[in-house]
């Protein structure tokens, strides 16, 4: 018998299964709202997603949602189908291991030459397989080992060689530290014959290549990346006369060169100079690059050449900001007349260890043991966290997050800001006090045995931990030991923070009256001679 002539209470049977669907398809989606009307937070955000974009073109998202948090607790909606939490349990389950959040398209702003990367992988599956091939290159003991320790110790010494010789351009820290994570980030990705700068030696061309970076108008290409994708990718690419017009009528998000496009045209340049390099040099810098490593699993891993580029690129961009951002702000902080205290516990922790450079460099690994510290560089990340925005996860079935029922398909996320930002975790936190990271005698607080660590996010966690930190602890440890060894530093404009970009927003020291983007001034004062500090 025809399926057509079949009936359910007079009507054909194709048309009962597609009312039966959309019935279904329209109570999930009542349910769903349902359970979305649940999560405290003002009508606004959870009308239309523009409400928090209004608040990003302001730089002043994750500030805005921090005050939601303080205002209804730690689950606030944020969108239509968007929520914020901020807590310790919906870390875990939202970020930690096994977790089966995935990453939302917003990363793929992050993708490289049009391929996606460890950054920008939506699923969870292809991100381990692509880490695994070089998570070896970031280990701890990799990284605290001979050539990698002395690379860092290289790269802080000529450092401190452009403070000698460049004062008035090396001041300028917020530049004159992106020249120096520059550097290291470059050859530790593709070796210095092959893509590494020397920004720091004075190369105006390795110099040039981060203008773009240092540009602040990148964050309004970044938001309207964000926001209006299919505009942002039709706009940024026209060229002659369309584009003239254009930028003339100020709706060119970002003027040319564009973000990062300089740096990704020197890392695929680096990429291709390697393919030709000879077989011998390829399998020698296999254990010395993360360029080099992928080339030799290319065929097992089935990597295309885009895929190698990509990634390469990736990291190139990834431990440049991170890495000079926290350096400029622990150095900033250490220059404040409240804190001038804090500057002479360091030093004197520093002065006590055994340097055998003989450009009187501390060796990364004997300085991992050193409790204040540490402490200082803990504090800064947790007050002026790199990566401080909202890091959206997208829920692939209905989970239960803190009570709340949070329907499949809803975008969960939580932000460092927010989460170091907790009172009840982190008395007066605007604060900065290296002391919270240390007992009473002053040794290292235990991870396991204090909530503050638990709450400490400024490297995320689970699988998606930043596979750099072990690096970016090594250069920030060796950096603040070398320089204050030698050096005293004050801020030249103690009233005014620093700002930096992080994406589409601009965070700074909220306890300063003012603020100057990308630009913070410091004195060095030399203590003594390079010959009586080795």
């Amino acid at each position: 018998m025809p399926s057509e002539d079949l009936t359910i209470l007079g009507l054909p049977i194709g048309w009962c299964i597609v009312l039966a669907l959309a019935l279904s398809a329209a109570a999930t989606f009542t349910q769903n709202v349902a359970n979305l009307r649940k999560i405290p937070g003002p009508w606004s955000y959870a009308a239309t997603r523009y409400r928090l974009a209004l608040d990003a073109w302001r730089t002043r998202s994750v500030h805005a949602v921090l005050a939601l948090h303080q205002r209804y607790g730690p689950v606030v909606r944020i969108g239509p189908k968007e929520i914020s939490f901020n807590s310790l349990s919906a870390l875990r389950t939202i970020y930690g291991p096994g977790s089966g959040f995935d990453r939302t398209d917003y990363y793929r702003m992050f993708d490289a030459y049009g391929t996606p990367n460890i950054f920008s992988f939506a699923s969870g599956k292809l991100h381990r397989e692509r880490k695994k091939l070089v998570s070896h290159m970031y280990a701890n003991h990799t990284v605290l080992g001979t050539q990698f320790s002395e690379m860092v110790q290289r790269k802080v010494g000529e450092y401190l060689a452009m403070l000698e010789r460049e004062p008035g351009h090396a001041i300028e820290t917020f530049q004159s530290l992106h020249y120096f994570s520059f550097d290291a980030i470059s050859e530790f990705v593709y070796g210095p014959e092959y893509g590494g700068t020397t920004a720091l030696a004075g190369c105006r061309q390795s110099q040039g290549l981060i203008e773009d970076i240092l540009n602040p108008a990148r964050r309004r290409l970044a938001w309207f990346a964000v926001h209006f994708p299919a505009y942002t990718k039709w706009i940024t690419t026209r060229t002659g006369f369309l584009e003239r017009v254009l930028t003339s009528l100020g709706l060119m998000p970002m003027k040319k060169p564009f973000m990062y496009s300089g740096i990704r045209r020197h890392a695929l340049q680096a990429f291709h100079n390697f393919k030709q390099a000879p077989k011998e040099v390829q399998a020698k810098d296999a254990e010395t690059t993360v360029m080099g490593r992928l080339f030799k699993v290319r065929e097992e891993a089935k990597l295309s050449d885009m895929d190698i580029a990509s990634e390469c690129a990736d990291h190139l961009l990834a431990g440049i900001d991170t890495t000079s951002d926290s350096l400029m702000f622990m150095i900033w902080a250490l220059s404040l007349p409240q804190n001038k205290e804090c500057q002479e516990k360091l030093r004197e922790e520093v002065m006590q260890i055994s340097v055998t450079d003989q450009n009187g460099i501390p060796t990364p690994k004997d300085l991992t043991h050193l409790p204040y510290l540490n402490a200082v560089v803990k504090e800064a990340l947790r007050l002026y966290s790199p990566l401080p925005g909202f890091e959206p996860r997208l829920s692939l079935t209905d989970t239960l997050i803190d009570g709340y029922e949070v329907p499949a398909g809803t975008i969960v996320g939580m932000s460092p800001f927010c989460l170091h930002r907790d009172e009840a975790v982190f008395p007066e936190p605007l604060s900065f006090r290296p002391e919270r990271w240390l007992t009473p005698g002053g040794d290292t607080l235990v991870p396991e045995s204090d909530l503050k660590n638990k709450y400490f996010w400024a490297y995320s966690s689970g699988a998606r931990m930043c596979i750099g930190m072990h690096l970016a602890n090594a250069e920030m440890l060796t950096m603040l030991a070398a320089l204050y060894r030698k050096y005293s530093t004050t801020a030249k404009h103690p009233d005014t923070s620093p700002g930096i970009t992080s994406r589409f927003e601009v965070f700074y020291d909220e306890t300063a009256p003012k603020m100057e983007e990308h630009e913070c001034w410091i004195d060095f004062k030399k203590l003594v001679d390079d010959a009586d500090n080795k």
